[in-house]
């Protein structure tokens, strides 16, 4: 009498499930503002986690690029911007003073 109880209950739980399921509404796809949005907010959050941005640092940046407002070539961070001065002085091929020079007055900006 167990066994039988239990069939009947597993498949009332199974039956319960499936018809939940087929009243279920179909997903609804995303208008095209929606999916700008979410494009926009996929390409702001690769940018903060490319420049290791956290905390508050991140909380403003997200702000500032989901709002349109976020420049792609001024770097947020001093070691984005150390890198950037770097690659730079590099490319001119400075040396000894001259590039300490550039560094410092790069830095600066």
């Amino acid at each position: 009498m167990k066994p039988l109880m239990r069939m009947l209950t597993l498949a009332l739980c199974l039956g319960g499930a499936a018809a939940h399921a087929e009243n279920a509404a179909p997903a609804k796809t995303p208008s095209p503002a929606q999916q700008a949005q979410q494009e926009r907010m996929k390409h702001c959050n690769q940018e903060a986690k490319s420049q290791a941005l956290k905390g508050d640092e991140r909380k403003a940046f997200m702000k500032e690029c989901l709002s349109g407002k976020a420049t792609a070539a001024a770097p947020a961070t001093q070691r984005d911007k150390m890198k950037l001065c770097n690659q730079k002085a590099s490319e001119e091929g400075l040396k000894g003073d001259a590039r300490k020079a550039f560094m410092s007055e790069c830095l600066k900006n």
